[in-house]
């Protein structure tokens, strides 16, 4: 009886040493089951507006563009509750809820309260990989010895927004895809846990769209399979479904369904485009009048590249026309610009290769991509006149004088109108 019970204190003992060996290995070696962190503000403009207004605290707040062609920004979820959503016309949003505070953005506001985020996060690890201003990934597996599970951080993360006045949902999961779907499935104010030994069991039940790359067409296209919930997509072989949405989406969609995604956590991934873009109050249809906006859209564009310290290659115009159809047109060249003239030379050309019988301008945006590090590596003529040194000399004079005494004081004569001063 004795040594029966000796023998089962003995086992016990090497299971417990055997556990606390794989945990110990674990750590050292960064296997943590659930390492990744999705976390996302929730309500962020508006929860700002808030702190910097506490009456409007329970109101149904709506951040947005207050023009007639403005859309909203951030909705309070008391603004929610009317069923206004982010991205929905402000005319559509004062129609649902007239009632409501209806706010300006604030985008230097913003910018700082994303700052203070940002120094949560980066207190409990430095891989951080900002998706927005109000929601990043972190890799928390090299942290686990310090700050305890990473369930444990994800609470510590909350609380720490909390402080800031502002609220977060947290996912917590095996890696990037699903810990964001955690986040979504969790919010307002939650925190979500995806283990990785039940990943079959929460993604499985849900429908085709909760994947990455399933919008409507490809949900219609799957749905006539018969495919209508993730676990039907795992079901089928790799091969079927390539056959079936082709090769690239195929095999991207059968890893997401078997809860594979091997995407690391980048912190600071360098930009991969810089553009601006601008919806109009009417649309346009006078040629010098868009033209007039193309070369604004370009000489801000340019501003922002030169601040960032980079070139481009690529320059890319989109259009969006009344009936709410848009393109893109883009050309690459074979050296990289960073000037206004540069890149109204190209957008310029794009739109004046547009259909003459289109219908009127929307919204108009240049960016550009293709990014390089520093300035333009050339020393060719502009447009094959005059020395570039000059131009170049030109450009960053005009940044000088816009860093002192703000964006709008120097601008291309071609945007003054008589009267102007």
């Amino acid at each position: 009886m004795l040594s029966t019970v000796l023998g089962r204190v003995a086992r016990k003992k090497r299971a417990m040493t055997s556990d606390a060996a794989a945990r110990d290995r674990n750590v050292k070696g960064m296997r943590i089951a659930e390492p990744i962190l999705h976390v996302d503000m929730d309500a962020f403009y508006a929860t700002v507006e808030t702190i910097k207004d506490p009456s409007l605290r329970g109101k149904p707040v709506i951040v947005g563009g207050q023009g007639t062609r403005g859309v909203v920004t951030s909705a309070s979820y008391e603004a929610r509750e009317f069923g206004v959503r982010s991205a929905m016309p402000i005319v559509t949003a004062r129609r649902l809820c007239p009632h409501g505070e209806f706010i300006s953005n604030d985008p230097a506001s913003y910018l700082e309260y994303s700052k203070k985020i940002r120094r949560v996060f980066t207190s409990f690890t430095p891989l951080v990989e900002p998706l927005s201003l109000d929601e990043a990934f972190l890799d928390v597996s090299g942290s686990v010895r310090i700050f305890g599970e990473p369930v444990d951080m994800g609470r510590r993360i909350k609380s720490g927004i909390e402080e800031l006045g502002l609220k977060c949902t947290v996912g917590v999961a095996p890696n990037k895809f699903l810990a964001k779907l955690a986040s979504t499935r969790a919010k307002p104010d939650g925190l979500l846990v995806v283990p990785a030994a039940g990943v079959e069991a929460f993604l499985h039940p849900l429908p085709v769209d909760a994947l990455w790359g399933v919008g409507e067409i490809t949900a219609e296209a799957l749905k006539r399979l018969g495919l209508r919930m993730v676990g039907d997509i795992a079901s089928i072989s790799r091969r079927t479904l390539e056959r079936a949405v082709g090769d690239a989406l195929g095999a991207h969609l059968h890893a997401l369904a078997h809860g594979r995604d091997d995407r690391a956590v980048v912190p600071d991934e360098p930009a991969k485009s810089v553009g601006s873009e601008e919806t109009f109050s009417y649309d346009l249809d006078d040629a010098g009048r868009i033209l007039r906006e193309i070369l604004r859209l370009s000489d801000r564009t340019a501003g922002r590249l030169r601040s960032h310290g980079l070139s481009a290659r690529t320059i890319t115009l989109k259009v969006r026309f009344s009936n709410f159809k848009t393109i893109t047109r883009s050309r690459t060249l074979p050296e990289e610009i960073d000037t206004a003239a540069e890149i109204y030379s190209v957008t310029r050309d794009l739109y004046e290769r547009l259909d003459p019988d289109r219908p009127r301008i929307r919204l108009l945006g240049v960016s550009v991509s293709g990014l390089e590090a520093g300035p333009p590596k050339r020393q060719l003529d502009l447009l094959g006149r005059g020395d570039r040194r000059c131009w170049d000399e030109a450009a960053r004079a005009v940044d000088d004088i816009r860093s002192r005494f703000g964006d709008e004081s120097v601008a291309p004569a071609s945007l003054f109108t008589p009267g102007d001063s």
